[in-house]
């Protein structure tokens, strides 16, 4: 979870399609199915993105030259990975970026495929091809989306380009590409490498009894708050949701991180895929 690079380019390049057994997710790439159906971590895989494509090139080098400059092409790229096919390109906001194909290949073709929506449909594509490598959860999850994903993705889509000073209230508590490309400049060029736990701390937790939380679990959280831990708080935010996206399951919200010990994390409930935590 600390090397954003990587994350990154787990949302850019094409998804090996592929499971060993039922409990094997590997077919949904950095995802889970509360991604597609709910949104959940979805501000955070966007905001990377915006990262990726303000502050860097092709391959992880920093990019020279003012971010803000680029706050046009970041956009564009993230209506290029949000695309949805339009036949009547009807829609306004538009949701049909089939015309940016040429400078984001990688991520929408010239039928306005964006590179979410592909995923998706790859996704149930497999799930229904591959009964006896799936979960029944994963298929009725499929059964469940397969008619309205086109449409819904289409309306949040459409939410994402809200102008952030509009007029009346469509745009309150909504998700929207210029609140996601602030974050993204304010945090900066994206992390090319693991924040490794260091000695005393790996020892520290040696000695301690963590409640059956797997050691790499409480590991990798220690390592983001560490990593991510800013100047004038002792809090930071948790992506959950991405965390149980990085795990392949859902674990780490519905039980892990509320058993990781009080003498280690502090925590507040969870909520939209987040919550607040502090180290002890």
């Amino acid at each position: 979870m600390t090397n954003e690079w990587k994350e990154f380019k787990a949302y850019t390049e094409p998804v090996p399609y592929t499971a060993t057994g039922k409990r094997d997710t590997s077919y949904l790439g950095r995802m889970t199915f509360e991604t597609i159906t709910e949104y959940v971590g979805m501000a955070r895989i966007l905001t990377i993105l915006a990262r990726g494509y303000l502050f860097h090139n092709a391959d992880g080098s920093l990019r020279d030259g003012d971010p803000y400059a680029r706050v046009e092409y970041a956009r564009n790229a993230l209506c290029a990975w949000c695309s949805v096919p339009d036949k009547e390109k009807a829609s306004k906001p538009a949701v049909d970026f089939g015309f940016l194909a040429k400078d984001f290949p990688e991520l929408v073709n010239e039928n306005g495929e964006g590179w979410y929506w592909q995923h998706v449909k790859n996704v149930i594509r497999f799930v229904r091809k591959h009964p006896e490598l799936t979960s029944v959860n994963a298929q009725k999850s499929c059964d469940k989306i397969l008619h309205s994903f086109t449409r819904e993705w289409q309306k949040q889509v459409r939410k994402f380009q809200v102008p952030i000073f509009a007029l009346n209230t469509k745009g309150a508590w909504t998700l929207r590409f210029d609140d996601i490309l602030a974050d993204a400049l304010e945090s900066g060029p994206l992390r090319t490498e693991e924040y490794p736990l260091p000695d005393d701390i790996a020892e520290r937790l040696k000695q301690t009894d963590l409640n059956d939380v797997p050691f790499e679990v409480v590991s990798d959280v220690i390592c983001f708050c560490l990593a991510n831990q800013q100047e004038d708080t002792e809090w930071i935010v948790l992506p959950v949701g991405n965390f149980d996206a990085y795990y392949g399951n859902t674990y780490f919200s519905r039980k892990w991180l509320s058993r990781i010990p009080n003498t280690i994390l502090d925590r507040s409930p969870q909520k939209c895929g987040i919550c607040r935590v502090r180290l002890i």
